[in-house]
């Protein structure tokens, strides 16, 4: 039988709850169990895909075209496992879904609640993910308290009667602040916070405690006493310099016995060798590189989430410690910050702000022969920058910043010209890519074609495709059923190259994304004037 394990957040947002259950479900893994993961987001929103990063972060793409939670590129990262639609989903989506029934007339004229249809309908998501995992791990976005979460933990209660004490464990990863006047932990927020969750019908199991400075061993005897959990069961997760560590610490602390004993699992595996390997080489660099990441969300670290680690996931294939400086492209002294930086990045992203300084940024990098990495956006910028200042073309640009330009190098399909609804609308989810022999890409990845995410309405305009190509920005990517431009490299250039799709979704720290590490190769190289060795695979 399935198991399941909810885990829940108190007292404050943003604890690392996806961090914590990814972690679980590595160890639950390294186990040798099958595990499922599935985030519940309370918002009305029927998907992320329309929001801000500044309000959500980045918008995840799973390989089915879902726009999905940044928590679940955490699942796919730590579990080295594809997440699809099925693994989040929203009170928007839910809501939407009972109401659509409602007008079919599926009720036969009952009165519609939140108890019971609304629960069923989330307990009967929640159960969506269960095919053939020996136990799902149920992540609930907010904080108990919030009234937009009260249906999905009514909804977990449910779920613990109806599936059995054995069968179900509630996880609260709560905080413990640290009052720096009185140079104390307090451990009263989380006894309210608990107090809220049993006022719901659900009484934690294990408590996970984020703080600033070590528990001490009295400390946890409180909790323990006040918030009717055993000593053991109250996890320590300290603030550390990698994420990648916290499977590691949360073993060490027995949170994986736990689980075990209290889900009545037995295995005899336990293998977390490979992944100590990662934190190893990780803590252990050879080498130090510079990145500038030139973006306009770089107030918000998560609205770049997957290019961050995935920049990381390149440092552990080089043996390399990578210092992200983040640009922000509406600064005036675009060029002052990019002093000294051994690459430059520029991530996805829409609407015209900061545009010119991303420009700015990619001539910077052809000039000057800096390492270049653009990603989606990213694309469309290194070919605006080019045909402006290569081609001449003055006023050159995508249609999406001035619908009026004489020289729309980027442009829409003429099926994107029609749409009218904006969510889910994209060129969304996996598709293939065409390599050309010989090249950078070609080299890093191994293989003839590829198949990666993507999530863009805009595409290279081919009618200025053998233009560009003969003044030196080759085309080395093609997705063939349309034509479209997926890479571009830059000839006689150490290291430029720039893709319409998102490789930052398929990196994992056990098997770095292969231009990723090729870029990070490049840096190394420009900081420290010689290649640096990639021993782990890098294939996707």
């Amino acid at each position: 039988m399935t198991k399941y394990i909810f885990v829940t957040g108190g007292v404050v947002s943003s604890l690392g709850k996806g961090i914590s259950a990814s972690s679980i479900g590595k160890l639950l893994q390294a186990r040798g169990l099958s595990v499922a993961m599935l985030k519940c987001d309370p918002y009305i929103n029927v998907d992320p895909g329309t929001m801000n990063p500044f309000q959500h972060g980045e918008v995840y793409v799973t390989e089915d075209g879902a726009e999905t939670d940044l928590d679940l590129g955490h699942y796919e990262r730590f579990l080295n496992k594809d997440m699809h639609h099925t693994n989040n989903f929203t009170a928007g989506k839910v809501y939407e879904a009972v109401i659509a029934r409602e007008r079919r007339g599926d009720f036969l004229g009952t009165t519609v609640q939140v108890i019971p249809h609304i629960t069923d309908e989330i307990k009967s998501r929640y159960r969506s993910v269960s095919k053939g995992a020996d136990v799902v791990l149920i992540e609930i976005g907010g904080t108990v308290g919030d009234i937009e979460s009260l249906p999905f933990l009514e909804a977990a209660r449910q779920m613990g009667l109806e599936a059995g004490k054995d069968n179900v464990l509630f996880i609260h990863v709560t905080l413990i602040p640290y009052i720096r006047a009185s140079e104390e932990l307090k451990t009263k927020p989380t006894q309210h916070s608990v107090g809220k969750l049993r006022e719901i019908g659900i009484n934690p199991d294990i408590i996970i405690c984020r703080a600033e400075k070590p528990i001490s061993n009295e400390m946890k005897a409180k909790l323990s006493l006040f918030c009717s959990v055993p000593k053991e069961s109250v996890i320590e997760a300290p603030d550390v310099e990698s994420i990648y560590e916290v499977p590691l610490i949360f073993h060490r602390q027995g949170l994986d016995e736990q689980i075990m004993m209290l889900l009545r699992l037995r295995t005899q595996q336990k293998d977390l060798d490979s992944w100590s390997a990662v934190v190893h080489r990780l803590k252990n660099p050879k080498n130090e590189v510079t990145v500038a990441l030139a973006g306009k969300y770089t107030d918000y670290k998560d609205a770049y989430k997957s290019v961050n680690e995935s920049l990381i996931h390149g440092g552990i294939a080089n043996e390399a410690k990578i210092h992200i400086r983040f640009l922000d492209t509406t600064s005036p002294d675009i060029q002052s910050q990019l002093e000294n930086v051994h690459g430059i990045l520029v991530p996805g992203g829409f609407g015209d702000r900061g545009i010119e300084g991303k420009i700015k940024a990619a001539q910077l990098a052809r000039e000057a022969k800096i390492p270049y990495f653009g990603l989606c956006l990213g694309l469309q910028i290194a070919i605006i920058e080019f045909a402006r200042n290569v081609l001449k073309l003055s006023a050159a640009h995508s249609t999406e910043f001035d619908p009026k330009t004489r020289y729309p190098v980027i442009d829409l399909l003429p099926e994107q010209k029609n749409v009218k609804e904006m969510g889910a609308s994209m060129r969304l989810g996996i598709y293939e890519c065409a390599l050309k022999k010989g090249s950078l890409a070609h080299k890093a990845y191994g293989q003839n074609a590829v198949n990666e995410r993507h999530r863009h309405r805009y595409e290279v305009n081919n009618k200025f495709r053998k233009l560009l190509e003969d003044s030196g920005l080759m085309v080395t990517g093609i997705h063939a059923p349309k034509n479209l431009v997926e890479i571009v490299e830059l000839r006689n250039h150490p290291w430029f190259l720039a893709v319409q799709f998102h490789p930052e979704f398929k990196s994992r720290p056990e098997r770095p994304h292969p231009l990723f590490a090729d870029f990070i190769a490049a840096t190394v190289e420009r900081a420290h004037g010689s290649q640096s060795p990639r021993k782990m695979p890098t294939h996707v």
